[in-house]
């Protein structure tokens, strides 16, 4: 189901000379896309925030693995068998999971799908499996076993049972072409968020140095622990507190360490403010799974992380 609520506003004129903001919103992808932007033409702002939603239904229909004729889909049902010629949009991003894969030393691993279903969190909300049933799910993950030709530009997988979950990429991905139809229809000050998780801030509201955005405390979600500002950035949250079940009083969340098969432990959330919204949301994984240390090692020149992590009780601080 789809809605979408437009509200304008004028701004204050001593901040901006008529200056109009417009807030919409849109479910596909499993999430809620919203857009807050402002710009002096009304006609200019309602184009571009229906334009770039047409890009998000565009993605939803490509990376879908819900959806039984998304290429994505046709990915997972068919690349265990023969190479799947996909397009170069779908290659250049499976590209790009590979390289984050090998660079965080397999942290990151869009090959995790088999262990998502085998845990319950695929439609679900959660279930702890035999360890049979892991070990059978590990043999199939790996992001070593999704082969990728250039020159047929194709796609298979080395072994029977290996599925794809965008689940790690997806978001920040669609965030990052929003914001890109949105610059391409002359908007220049904008909020992109794909369900508060990942988020882009482009330019700045009028009278602002930037957009003020909110971490939520891992603890109490629905409190503030840190504000920040962003100006042409991304920023991007993994929490424990997203997707989890508790059993024999141990909480299991959704976000797996792809190397043992088992949820990450330790982190409880990690905020990673980057300039593209799918770099800030592919190094929430490996950041969240590695832990603090591993992160203030590894982390790209001129990311910014806050860190959580639970000891005797939560304790968060941005990364130095």
């Amino acid at each position: 189901m789809k809605q979408i609520v437009l509200v304008l506003s004028l701004v204050s004129p001593l901040l901006a000379a008529e200056m109009l903001r417009i807030s919409s919103s849109l479910d596909a992808m499993g999430t809620t896309f919203t857009i807050v932007a402002y710009d002096e033409d009304r006609a200019r702002l309602e184009s571009a925030t229906d334009e770039a939603f047409e890009e998000v239904r565009r993605l939803d229909a490509l990376l879908s693995n819900y959806k039984r004729d998304s290429e994505w889909s046709r990915v997972n049902r068919e690349a265990a068998t023969r190479p799947v010629a996909v397009s170069q949009e779908l290659f250049d991003l499976l590209a790009a999971c590979i390289d984050y894969s090998r660079r965080s030393g397999g942290a990151f691993d869009i090959t995790v799908a088999p262990l998502v279903k085998i845990w319950g969190f695929y439609k679900g909300s959660g279930r702890l499996p035999h360890r049979a049933e892991i070990r059978d799910a590990m043999a199939k993950v790996g992001f070593e076993g999704l082969i990728l030709d250039p020159v047929s530009r194709t796609v298979r997988f080395a072994k029977p049972g290996m599925e794809i979950d965008p689940g790690g990429i997806g978001k920040g991905y669609a965030v990052d072409r929003v914001v890109a139809v949105l610059k391409a229809a002359g908007i220049g000050v904008a909020l992109v968020s794909a369900g508060g998780s990942s988020i882009y801030a482009l330019g700045a509201p009028p009278g602002q140095a930037g957009w003020k955005v909110k971490i939520r405390h891992p603890k109490s979600p629905s409190e503030t622990i840190e504000e920040t500002i962003l100006n042409n950035e991304s920023m991007s949250t993994s929490g424990s507190y997203e997707k989890f079940f508790v059993v024999g009083g141990k909480r299991y969340t959704h976000i797996f360490d792809p190397r043992t098969g088992y949820p990450a432990t330790g982190a409880v959330s990690v905020s990673v403010v980057a300039p593209k919204t799918i770099d800030s949301e592919a190094w929430t994984k490996p950041f969240f799974i590695r832990g603090r240390a591993w992160t203030a090692r590894h982390k790209p020149e001129g990311f910014r992380v806050y860190f959580c992590e639970e000891k005797m009780e939560v304790a968060c601080a941005w990364l130095q």
